[in-house]
C-alpha cells in the first residue's frame, strides 16, 4: 500500500476500482490541480439523489461534488458560497440557494441531495435535517458524457478549475442514485448504518482516478 501510495503521488495520475469503505480522500493543499475523477456507466439521469460526507476549515467558496456535461459545466453541482454563508445545489446551471445550515469547520458533515427532472424540486439533508424542497429546473434530462469530479469546481467539460474555488480537507462516502431516497435511507446512510449503495456511484465499488496531490487514507472517526 505504500509503494502503490507512492507511485499515485509520483506520477500524479493513478485509476482504479477499489471498495474505499472506512477510508477517504485527502486533498492537503489549495491548487488548481488535486482532484478525483469518477467514473460511471450512465449517460443519462432523469432522477438524482447524491449523498457524500466532507470535513474542512475553508471560510471561503467550495465546491463539494462537480458533476459536468459537454453542454453544462454546472450540470449537479454542490456548492458553498462562503460570502453568503449557503449551500447552493447548482443544476442544469439553475442555481438553488439554502441558508440557515450549520456548516462548522473542522467537523465531518453529511449532505444529501435529491432532483426529480419531472417535477424540477431540488431538497438538501444537512447532517439528517431536512431543507424545504424548492424549485431548480424541470423538463429535461441530465444527458450526455458525464464528467464528475471531486476537489475542484468544473467552468468547462473537465476543466477551468479554479484555486479558489479548490476543496481543502477529506471526502468521503460518496453515493450517487438514480432514484430518490426515502427519508429514513437518508438518515441510515447519516447515522452510518445499512444503506443500499449507490447504483451510479458507489463508494464500495468506486471507479476512480487521482490527479495530483490527493491522498487516500483511513477515515478519522470518533473515539467513544
Amino acid at each position: 500500500m505504500i509503494l502503490l501510495l507512492g507511485l499515485v503521488m509520483l506520477t500524479g495520475c493513478a485509476e482504479s476500482i477499489e471498495d474505499l469503505s472506512g477510508r477517504m480522500f485527502t486533498f492537503p493543499q489549495q491548487s488548481n490541480t488535486g482532484r478525483v475523477k469518477l467514473n460511471i456507466a450512465q449517460q443519462e439521469l432523469s432522477v438524482v439523489t447524491l449523498c457524500h460526507r466532507s470535513f474542512t476549515d475553508l471560510n471561503r467558496d467550495h465546491a463539494l461534488f462537480s458533476l459536468a456535461t459537454s453542454s453544462k459545466s454546472n450540470d449537479f453541482l454542490i456548492f458553498w458560497d462562503g460570502a453568503n454563508k449557503e449551500m447552493e445545489p447548482i443544476i442544469r446551471d439553475k442555481k438553488t440557494e439554502y441558508r440557515g445550515f450549520d456548516y462548522k469547520p473542522n467537523m465531518w458533515h453529511s449532505i444529501c441531495t435529491t432532483w426529480d427532472s419531472k417535477s424540477g424540486l431540488v431538497q438538501m439533508w444537512f447532517d439528517g435535517i431536512p431543507s424545504i424542497k424548492k424549485f431548480s429546473t424541470s423538463g429535461s434530462n441530465i444527458k450526455g458524457t458525464m464528467m464528475i469530479i471531486l476537489g475542484q469546481e468544473q467552468d468547462s467539460h473537465g476543466g477551468g478549475f479554479d484555486i479558489n474555488q479548490s476543496f481543502v480537507g477529506m471526502m468521503s462516502d460518496v453515493h450517487m442514485w438514480d432514484y430518490i431516497l426515502s427519508s429514513c435511507e437518508i438518515q441510515n446512510y447519516v447515522d452510518e448504518h445499512y444503506f443500499t449503495p449507490g447504483n451510479v456511484i458507489n463508494w464500495n465499488a468506486l471507479d476512480f482516478q487521482i490527479v495530483d496531490k490527493v491522498v487516500i487514507e483511513e477515515k478519522i472517526q470518533s473515539c467513544h
